[in-house]
């Protein structure tokens, strides 16, 4: 579980009726999310460097990549991960379930912040969902990190003073700290 990202892809319309695509990449251990892209056209080719800029950092030693079946990691895309020495774990057909940590990222992203505001092209989505990130690694609780954040926070006793409300992603969230 430690050497294990997933990754996947979601769908976002905008106001001109476009479609977007979005890909998330999420490392297992930390339920961080360690690469995002947004494409109206994605192919092969745009994935697997995605792939490749997810993991620039050496920090990370990954082994496996889990995934779905989508059509959209052909032959480019499974060889890079040859060459990357990645071993491809796909779910069985049609089973969300089974990588269920890019589809409960994906699903708090759209019913976090998709669901609330209009998307109107690709740079537009990618500012929101940068913005959402921080909020995600910094300040939104997850119980299976013991309702702590990606980005560990410290815990602020009662002595530090009153809870100060810092609003995030345009408002939408809010990051809570006490004074000092």
């Amino acid at each position: 579980m430690h050497k294990t990202i997933a990754c996947d892809f979601f769908i976002v319309p905008t106001a001109t009726f476009r479609v977007l695509f979005g890909f998330v990449v999420l490392h297992h251990q930390q339920r961080r999310i360690i690469h995002f892209n947004v494409t109206a056209n994605p192919t092969a080719e745009w994935t697997a460097l995605q792939i490749q800029q997810a993991l620039h950092d050496d920090d990370l030693d990954i082994r496996f990549l889990l995934r779905d079946r989508d059509w959209i990691y052909g032959e480019a895309f499974q060889s890079k991960m040859k060459s990357l020495q990645l071993e491809e774990v796909r779910t069985a057909p049609q089973s969300p379930w089974q990588n269920p940590f890019s589809e409960r990222v994906i699903g708090s992203l759209r019913h976090e912040l998709l669901d609330h505001v209009i998307v109107l092209g690709e740079n537009h989505l990618r500012r929101l969902v940068s913005g959402y990130l921080a909020y995600y690694h910094q300040a939104r609780p997850h119980l299976s990190l013991d309702r702590n954040s990606p980005i560990p926070r410290k815990v602020d006793p009662p002595e530090n003073g009153q809870v100060i409300a810092t609003p995030m992603v345009g408002g939408l969230h809010h990051r809570y700290t006490r004074a000092a």
